[in-house]
């Protein structure tokens, strides 16, 4: 995989991961989600590393922490077979499994609140969230977007975007 197709796969991921803290945004608003998991890992990982910091600020490292993963799990995305990338239903089930990883193997593994006391409420806003991270990696990066060449280098590279405006060029 070129350079350039990585940064558009970390950047698609990180595009995804903000549209998923503005969902997270909503459903803490709402009261459906207590505490955003980016907030639990890091309070209940790193306790001294957040109590370094003032709390505006830590509500910006939380969130610089979540993009960082969001990139990472753009790049991770690319592992996907691309056969099945262009499936319309990858995307979802990509978040569906980090949603499973993080709520059945993460959470446990540091203790987090929502395991002790879980929310079938809290659960399926997390779900939803991921799902939506999931479809945006996936309109970002799947369905080919990865699979294309690019006529000057030859080398693969995603159009980032590109595709969800219709652009058919290149």
């Amino acid at each position: 995989m070129g350079t350039r197709t990585m940064a558009e796969a970390a950047a698609g991921g990180l595009v995804a991961s903000m549209v998923m803290s503005s969902v997270r945004q909503l459903t803490t608003g709402l009261g459906l989600v207590r505490q955003t998991p980016p907030e639990a890992v890091l309070k209940q990982g790193a306790p001294s590393v957040l109590a370094k910091f003032s709390r505006q600020r830590r509500r910006a490292l939380i969130e610089l922490a979540h993009w960082l993963y969001g990139a990472a799990g753009g790049l991770a995305y690319t592992l996907v077979p691309p056969r099945l990338r262009r499936h319309p239903l990858t995307g979802p089930t990509y978040g569906l499994v980090l949603w499973l990883v993080f709520d059945k193997g993460v959470a446990p593994l540091l203790q987090l609140p929502h395991v002790e006391r879980p929310s079938t409420v809290e659960r399926l806003a997390l779900l939803a969230d991921h799902l939506v991270y999931g479809g945006i990696v996936s309109a970002a990066l799947g369905q080919g977007a990865l699979d294309r060449t690019s006529p000057q280098d030859s080398v693969p590279t995603a159009r980032f975007g590109t595709d969800l405006v219709g652009d058919t060029a290149g």
